[in-house]
């Protein structure tokens, strides 16, 4: 861009990313050149916004830098829905954009010459770069200069989220910032400089204005940091968890019992941070933080003799309609509400039978297994136990593995619909489901009943049922399934109370 007679400088984020050291996830640049003129020096790219932002395509072989967003200075006048500008316009001067900018951490721009990006120690060159005088400067080292207007590297090196200019501006503005905030803090564990931290309780309401999408994203991220349970503590604190996560907090200081030395808040987030520790993704991260949700409202008694029966159940349903709120996609809350539904699944060797091992399989999805296990490791670590009993936990995973060959799922039977109604006559309909559902039930409880001729024997006397008998079945089967789980769990609790 520069050879064409233009200003064009890396800014935000990954200039920030590279004086820590830390690999940037995206890139962007900005400049004085115009969209139109973006495009017309970029062949390969894109523009979809109304912000200026031109996408352009690269052929660099490193996925992060094969898409860079170029943007033009820009002004922003007033955000009457606390969300957008109302108007954009376009700035003459690096100053004007960097003044816009949310956090001065943010509002560095570098500029690079050309080729420096496929270099080696482009980190090491920018960190390299003396910090600046306050106001519209440049440090220069190995073709790297830094313009820092805002003490933004002073606020590097002190590990401060600031707010460029007025922070209670800067948040009535975009109030997505307050989340932004309390995000970078938990990523980078900045401490919030007190009169940027004042604004944010101060406008934290206007987060009510905001798209959940929004929140949802930048929520997502905070997890997904390295200990995330400072975002939430941050969150806690500001009372910005009553806004769009309000049943997380009812976990505040509600003691358990003699079985625990943390509140289900702390247990809760500590099971977060075990998840983020082991860099799990975040579909295990959010079942470990949901998954004792529903404990409050589950709870009996006080002290340590209180109970939190059915729990698991009351959480599933509030993961389910939590996570349908905050616009997560249907098969991420489907997947969290199950593994928060089974997450006291118990396995002790010569203790559980094989058949409801294959039962749990079929009912989690041997895909969705593993992570089911480490939402039991994160529980088991979050309640301040030291290790998640390696034995056990080997021996299961052994038995889970050795189990998924046996048929957990009416596609595993050496039978299916068309052969059973070849055989009974009947035209595809309820009761061909039900008869599919007794022969489940039969080779869950024995997997060497998983043949053609026993099935189809099978099959054939089934049909003699009537659809009334064969619902009773079922449904016998259906409780069969859960008064295994249930009974196991119960005689476990007498001996030593699993929570």
């Amino acid at each position: 861009m520069e050879s064409a007679g233009f200003e064009a400088y890396l800014v935000g984020g990954c200039v920030r990313d590279l004086l820590i050291g830390r690999s940037p996830q995206d890139w962007d640049v900005t400049t004085n050149a115009k969209p139109e003129k973006i495009q017309e020096l970029f062949p390969k790219s894109f523009y979809e916004n109304k912000f200026g932002t031109v996408s352009v395509v690269t052929d660099s072989d490193d996925p992060k830098l094969r898409t860079i967003e170029i943007t033009p200075f820009r002004l922003e006048g007033k955000y009457s829905d606390k969300r957008h500008p109302d108007e954009i316009k376009f700035a003459e001067k690096l100053e004007d954009d960097l003044a816009r900018r949310d956090f001065t951490v943010n509002a560095i721009a570098a500029r690079i010459e050309m080729g420096q990006l496929k270099g080696e120690h482009l980190s090491e060159r920018v960190r390299a770069s003396e910090p600046p005088k306050r106001g519209l400067s440049a440090s220069e080292t190995e073709g790297v200069s830094l313009i820092d207007p805002f003490g933004g590297q002073k606020d590097l090196e002190k590990k401060i989220i600031r707010a460029v200019g007025d922070p209670l501006e800067r948040f009535d503005e975009d109030a997505l910032r307050i989340m932004r905030a309390i995000r970078l803090s938990s990523e980078l564990d900045f401490k919030i400089e007190e009169k940027t931290f004042s604004a944010l309780k101060e406008k934290a309401r206007l987060l009510k204005l905001i798209a959940m999408e929004r929140i949802r994203d930048e929520f997502s991220k905070t997890l997904m940091s390295e200990v995330p349970s400072r975002g939430l503590e941050k969150m806690r604190e500001l009372g910005i968890l009553k806004i769009f996560l309000p049943e997380l907090e009812e976990g505040w200081e509600v003691g358990q019992n003699k079985h625990h030395i943390y509140t289900v808040w702390e247990h809760n987030v500590k099971a977060l941070d075990c998840a983020a520790k082991e860099h799990w993704p975040l579909v295990v991260r959010m079942s470990a933080l949901f998954h004792d949700i529903g404990k409050p409202r589950a709870k009996h008694g006080d002290g340590p003799d209180s109970t939190f029966y059915n729990h698991d159940v009351i959480g599933e349903k509030m993961s389910s309609k939590i996570l349908s709120r905050m616009k997560y996609g249907k098969d991420f809350t489907d997947k969290v509400a199950k593994l928060v539904r089974f997450h006291l699944f118990y396995y002790n060797v010569d203790e559980v039978s094989e058949s409801s091992v294959r039962r749990l399989i079929r009912r989690v999805g041997p895909e969705d297994m593993e992570d089911l296990i480490r939402v039991r490791i994160c529980d088991r670590i979050g309640s301040g136990v030291p290790k998640a009993e390696p034995y056990k936990l080997r021996h299961f995973r052994f038995l889970v593995e050795k189990l998924q060959r046996d048929p957990v799922s009416p596609k595993m039977m050496k039978i299916n619909g068309d052969k059973i109604k070849m055989i009974t006559g009947n035209p595809q309909g309820i009761k061909i489901g039900l008869i599919i559902n007794a022969l489940m039930e039969e080779v869950l409880d024995d997997p060497e009943k998983n043949t053609e001729e026993y099935l189809e024997k099978r099959a054939f006397e089934f049909n003699s049922l009537s659809e009334s008998d064969l619902k009773k079945l079922a449904e016998a089967g259906k409780s069969k399934k859960i008064g295994l789980e249930e009974e196991e769990i119960s005689i476990i609790k007498k001996k030593h109370y699993v929570k």
